[in-house]
């Protein structure tokens, strides 16, 4: 069985007949690339939320992803009733939007809040440890992110290992799926993501992404975050808010290899490398070209 051409999560419908971007809204003080930009001094700024997402959407996401709990190394957890002040609002904020909603939580209780609050999918970085998480998915009909992760964020980089990590990463997700399944989880509700940075060296890293296309085995969407992490700055130097374009060159990568969505910051810069890879590879049906410029060649 192949990849289903789209799904429908909470209502919402998305096709995976091209490749689709998820934008990032941390808010949170402390996430590595934009923590403090939405949310300062114990308070979310609404108002710069609610610009951000429009940008976004119009720059070409398909999925905004809300999250209120950082997950970069060495991170802190923070309480549920912290995380749902922090998620509700901007959920709540956002719903008049034509767009699919995410919320980044590993928390049932929270995302049990968002769904009740109109979100659309869930995007769970420990892919179901707690039980009560398929459980809840299973009474709804919102989107489930599976996503592999070795230890926990305040230690997963501490000394990742693996005798062989596309086969142990692929071996994961492929048994969180067949639980979902056992919960009453639709396969059509499904999304797996291999976990960029969460436990894996450089090299583990690497080899996911050269191996990469292993992973529609699975029959569900991949979904990929690079956008600006650390593997790319021990590749190129850069500091975080430099590192655009290696994140457009992993992300390329990434869809040549079948990533399904693409988890960025920088959704603008993105969707130009998408409409240029769709232009190659659908050249009957390419997507977004507005005609400008046709002449300055």
């Amino acid at each position: 069985m192949g990849l289903e051409p789209g799904a429908t999560w909470g209502g919402k419908s998305i096709s995976f007949q091209h490749p689709q971007l998820m934008g990032v809204l941390n808010i949170t003080p402390d996430s590595f690339s934009d923590g403090g930009e939405l949310y300062r001094g114990d308070q979310v700024n609404l108002e710069a939320v609610v610009r951000r997402a429009r940008n976004m959407a119009q720059a070409g996401a398909a999925i905004l992803d809300i999250g209120g709990e950082s997950t970069r190394p060495g991170a802190t957890p923070v309480s549920e009733d912290e995380e749902l002040a922090r998620v509700l609002p901007v959920i709540k904020a956002l719903q008049g939007m034509d767009i699919i909603l995410s919320v980044d939580t590993r928390h049932t209780r929270v995302a049990a809040a968002a769904i009740e609050a109109g979100v659309h999918l869930i995007n769970d970085i420990s892919a179901g440890r707690d039980e009560a998480m398929l459980e809840l998915v299973a009474q709804s009909s919102v989107g489930y992110v599976l996503m592999h992760m070795q230890g926990t964020p305040r230690d997963m980089q501490a000394d990742p290992h693996y005798r062989d990590v596309e086969n142990e990463v692929f071996e994961f997700l492929q048994q969180r799926i067949d639980a979902c399944q056992q919960a009453g989880i639709s396969k059509t509700q499904l999304v797996a993501d291999p976990g960029f940075g969460f436990g894996k060296t450089l090299q583990h890293n690497l080899s996911l992404l050269r191996g990469l296309k292993k992973f529609a085995a699975l029959s569900v969407p991949v979904l990929v975050g690079l956008s600006r992490k650390s593997m790319l700055a021990k590749i190129t130097g850069r500091a975080v808010h430099d590192r655009v374009h290696a994140s457009i060159a992993a992300g390329l990568i990434a869809v040549q290899h079948g990533a399904n969505i693409l988890r960025v910051h920088d959704v603008a810069a993105s969707r130009d490398m998408l409409q240029v890879f769709d232009a190659v590879n659908s050249p009957a049906n390419p997507v977004g070209l507005s005609g400008v410029g046709i002449n300055d060649e």
